[in-house]
């Protein structure tokens, strides 16, 4: 997980152009917009987290820091 790539991703797509990209690396295509990552792996990775971090966003109305601290929390907890 490169916390660049998905700051990347949170900067330049809506929430539907991610989904998108999801669906077509679950699907193993190739997604419509450019991806950071070594592998398809990777990818998934950056696109679950950016997801993530804007639904989080909408919701809570915080900016990105601080949503991307609550999900690196839920990370570390989740594989501790």
């Amino acid at each position: 997980m490169k916390i660049p790539a998905i700051k990347k991703l949170v900067e330049a797509y809506d929430l539907a152009s991610l989904q998108l990209a999801e669906d077509a690396l679950m699907d193993e295509q190739m997604p419509a917009i450019e991806v950071e990552g070594d592998d398809e792996g990777e990818q998934l990775t950056h696109i679950l987290a950016a997801i993530w971090i804007k639904q989080e966003i909408d919701k809570t109305g915080d900016a990105f820091p601080k949503a991307l601290r609550a999900y690196t929390s839920r990370v570390r907890t989740s594989i501790s």
